[in-house]
């Protein structure tokens, strides 16, 4: 018995190293390209840093800086959240309605669902950010089509109240990823539920509000939080479309970090950028949980 105990102990190490050895690359690109990272920039967040000089250990300064005397920092925050309102809610809303019309049962619907998630794909590389930029000039495609119809040209891109909007809806176009996870929530729901509903008489509005919208509560805020996260790591389009302006109404924060960290190479203070950004999505995120137990639906008993 202890040989046979002794061989199954053998067995299960042997089994353990194997699966060591196979994780073992993402083991050390976690640690080396992420964790090592991520604690590093906490550390440079104390200092002042320029990668040419050995960093100086200041505490608490550039947090300090970064409200009293960032005379950026206000704007840029406004920018991001205004970009935020603006890209999240139509994301969120096109993924949905999207999977909505791809979960229906018709000829070739996986070569639209292919299509559809394409441009995930592309995410928001350099080539997409210089074709919407292009679209939207003062004498792209989307002017000349409204003086087709008879409007006026739009300086989507000059006019600091519109231009928000107009980077905004690059992130729109890019919402393969939510609108997969969407559909697989609708796959989940019994189709029972909505045989019941039409016997019951109910019309499709009435049936996306009591059945389809509570039964992917858990998909529509995991969507949600992510969207929200990303939306506020949002660079390209600020970057290589409007560089910040019109009168810095595109100068979303993770540009600002960019530049304090690349174009002025002050990385302790960007460092410290970065550790509010996160503070703030972790507050936010925490929040939102809050409030989304509030309104969470179970199959079984309703409102929880």
């Amino acid at each position: 018995m202890k040989a046979v105990r002794a061989g199954n102990a053998r067995r299960r190490r042997r089994h353990q190293n194997i699966g060591l050895l196979y994780i073992l690359p993402w083991l050390i690109g976690f640690l080396c390209l992420q964790l090592y990272p991520f604690l590093s920039s906490l550390y440079y967040s104390f200092t002042q840093y320029n990668i040419l000089n050995a960093p100086i250990w200041i505490g608490l300064e550039n947090f300090r800086n970064i409200f009293t005397t960032d005379a950026n920092f206000g704007v840029s925050v406004k920018a991001t959240f205004l970009y935020v309102a603006f890209s999240l809610p139509l994301r969120l809303i096109s993924a949905l309605a999207v999977a909505l019309l791809l979960n229906l049962k018709i000829r070739g619907v996986g070569l639209f669902r292919t299509a559809f998630y394409i441009p995930s794909l592309l995410g928001g590389s350099v080539a997409v950010a210089v074709v919407w930029r292009y679209l939207f000039g003062g004498e792209g495609p989307v002017n000349l089509a409204l003086g087709l119809l008879g409007a006026g040209p739009v300086n989507w891109l000059a006019d600091q109240n519109i231009t928000i909007f107009t980077i905004s809806l690059l992130s729109v176009w890019q919402f393969g990823a939510s609108m997969v996870i969407f559909l697989a929530g609708l796959k989940n729901i019994p189709v029972v539920y909505y045989e019941a509903a039409r016997v019951e008489g109910a019309r499709p509005v009435r049936m996306f509000f009591s059945i389809t919208l509570p039964l992917i509560y858990r998909v529509l805020m995991y969507n949600f939080i992510m969207e929200f996260i990303r939306s506020f790591q949002d660079f390209t389009a600020a970057f290589l479309i409007t560089k910040g302006g019109p009168m810095n109404s595109t100068y979303l924060f993770a540009l600002k970090l960019y530049e304090d960290a690349f174009q002025s190479f002050r990385i302790g203070y960007a460092s410290a950028e970065s550790w509010l950004l996160f503070a703030v999505l972790v507050v936010f995120t925490i929040l939102i949980f809050r409030a989304g137990n509030l309104w969470e639906f179970y199959t079984g008993g309703g409102k929880k």
